[in-house]
């Protein structure tokens, strides 16, 4: 499933604007407006595009703070708080990982307050550990890229 020269092109110019019209991909890439259209439906059918998505500012919708946090189930209570987990609607993303904890996840919050608020759902099952984010000097991106 190797990448060519013009198909990482492609994927760089959907990262920066995953918008941007067919034909000026295709004159960007040196394609003709046809032969970029079947490339990315080549990548999509491949699972290597999987969507096109849109990227909204969590401070537009009234969350000022992140949290990372680290989520150390209780024994036998593993099942339970991931579905408590995907149940929280301020939990951005969430890795399932090895090591002393068991997730990883990223919260959009209104206060720290509300970190309280959503911690105290899952404290009877599960240990937590979390960190108030400050920034983010390297936003989400394809490797390598």
């Amino acid at each position: 499933m190797a990448l060519d020269d013009i198909d990482r092109r492609l994927l760089a110019l959907l990262q920066t604007d995953a918008r941007t019209p067919i034909k000026a991909l295709a004159e960007q890439i040196g394609l003709s407006a046809p032969a970029a259209a079947e490339r990315l439906r080549r990548l999509e059918d491949r699972g290597v595009i999987r969507a096109f998505t849109v990227e909204v500012g969590a401070h537009a919708l009234g969350y000022s703070l992140q949290a990372i946090v680290r989520i150390k189930p209780l024994p036998g209570k593993l099942h339970e708080v991931q579905k408590l987990l995907e149940a929280i609607p301020e939990l951005a993303e969430c890795d399932k990982v090895t090591g002393d904890d068991c997730f990883i996840a990223r919260l959009h919050l209104r206060s720290i307050e509300h970190l309280d608020f959503i911690l105290d759902r899952i404290t009877d099952k599960a240990e937590t550990n979390s960190a108030i984010v400050k920034s983010q000097p390297v936003k989400r991106r394809l490797p390598g890229y």
